[in-house]
């Protein structure tokens, strides 16, 4: 199969998966194993990173008024509510951005195709779903408390596997979070990161560094944004209507699937 066509494919799964909370790390570890791409640990990052750069663009656009309003309340220098949840946005990155930086060696290794890992991963984020699934107490705002506790499921979520969506968004609701408000937070925390990401792997040069081809990177970005932007206003509405369980069972499914093929 050809880069391009692979990119493609990879960008769906990536799109999709990035919203809905079914662990985009883990299904793009596992498309990569299925594929047969058997690229070393730096050049399968890298591509990961574009995708994810592109899902962050997909949120920019479907979630453009909350973004305008954290830049609002940013450069407002007054203590109001677009002020303080702004900063909660900013704690909320804090535990990931650490994770990220002291241990960004061993974070890369985990991209290289363990798929035992990842199905151990997804097994995890069905089950923190089936728990939000039941939750019946949400309907608070997002406390100090709560962001920081939602910015660890966030670096926790680093591991492949472990949905991003579903760790953040399962803590908020599990922490009594208005489910919608759940969703749009978990959304919008991200953002920072992925660009943060980017802007250091251009500096250090690791991303003019991979053997990946311009066109496969530029369809799979095109086709990571696209999907994205459908899968993030639907992973919206479906965390409003508390339609977890779904994803619970098939994180299940794949997790099962993926252990059992890999061991056969």
């Amino acid at each position: 199969m050809s880069d391009t066509l692979n990119a493609i494919i990879l960008g769906i799964i990536q799109g999709l998966t990035e919203f809905l909370p079914v662990s985009s790390s883990g299904h793009l570890e596992l498309a990569k194993y299925f594929l047969g791409d058997h690229q070393v640990a730096a050049e399968s990052l890298m591509m990961t990173v574009i995708l994810h750069f592109a899902t962050a663009c997909s949120t920019l656009v479907v979630l453009r008024k909350e973004v305008a309003e954290i830049f609002k309340g940013l450069f407002a220098f007054q203590w109001n509510e677009q002020t303080q949840f702004s900063l909660k946005i900013v704690l909320s990155m804090v535990p990931a951005a650490l994770i990220g930086v002291l241990f960004e060696s061993e974070i890369d290794d985990l991209f290289n195709q363990q798929i035992v890992l990842v199905s151990i991963c997804l097994a995890i984020t069905g089950l923190l779903l089936f728990l939000a699934n039941r939750a019946q107490k949400t309907g608070n705002d997002v406390s100090w408390t709560n962001a920081l506790m939602v910015g660890i499921a966030q670096a926790i979520a680093i591991l492949p596997g472990i949905s991003r969506s579903g760790a953040t968004i399962s803590t908020s609701v599990l922490l009594g979070i208005d489910r919608e408000k759940a969703a749009r937070f978990s959304f919008l925390m991200v953002v920072p990161l992925i660009f943060g990401k980017i802007a250091k792997d251009l500096l250090g040069g690791e991303l003019m560094q991979s053997s990946h081809n311009a066109p496969a990177l530029l369809f799979g970005f095109g086709a990571a944004f696209v999907t994205g932007l459908l899968a993030c206003s639907w992973m919206i509405q479906i965390v409003k209507k508390s339609k977890l369980l779904y994803f619970s069972i098939y994180c299940f499914v794949v997790a099962a699937f993926a252990i059992i093929f890999y061991l056969a």
